[in-house]
């Protein structure tokens, strides 16, 4: 059977994913993709988890908690257009994953917003390590959503083949806008 775009999300990050790795979760929600890196990276590793509401904080925290994974990660409320300085450049990330639109069952006005979807990408790809990779699962049903995939799409076709591999993945005959993932892969330099 297909994976969905989320649990292929995760087949695509456990390929990636050592102990003892720094990674990011950029729109951390509530809390799944935090837990589900935290695990992955173990008690060494470090997750850098980013979310503007206060909400998807205090959702995450709960979960690690309960999983007890809280030690591995560093949880910001603030927007993943800061990871430039929140993460050092010399950092070396083997992934990020984003989740864009909004947080399920929460106010759908609060959307991540293609400029700093934008920032986020660029700040990851300068400290994303070879055959790292950045999953990018974009739902884009609601009001502002087709300006971010048409970002992500774009910003994706425009990176160099010699030094990047991209991949999309979606279901083409599903109805309601299902969402589509995009996998960039650093090459080997």
């Amino acid at each position: 059977m297909l994976q969905t775009a989320l649990h292929f999300s995760h087949t695509l990050l456990k390929e990636v994913i050592q102990v003892g790795d720094t990674v990011v979760d950029a729109t951390m929600g509530n809390g799944n993709d935090t837990a589900f890196l935290a695990e992955l990276v173990g008690s060494n590793g470090l997750v850098y988890a980013f979310d503007v509401q206060e909400q998807a904080l205090l959702n995450t925290k709960k979960k690690l908690d309960e999983l007890g994974l809280r030690e591995q990660v560093r949880l910001l409320q603030q927007g993943h257009e800061t990871i430039e300085t929140v993460i050092a450049k010399e950092e070396s990330l083997s992934a990020a994953i984003f989740n864009l639109g909004y947080l399920p069952k929460s106010d759908k006005q609060i959307i991540t917003k293609p400029d700093t979807t934008k920032m986020a990408l660029d700040a990851l790809l300068i400290r994303l390590k070879p055959k790292g990779r950045i999953i990018l699962v974009v739902y884009y049903g609601h009001t502002g959503g087709e300006a971010e995939l048409a970002l992500v799409q774009e910003f994706s076709q425009q990176l160099p083949q010699e030094e990047y591999s991209v991949l999309t993945y979606q279901f083409i005959n599903q109805k309601n806008n299902p969402p589509i993932l995009f996998c960039i892969e650093k090459k080997n330099s």
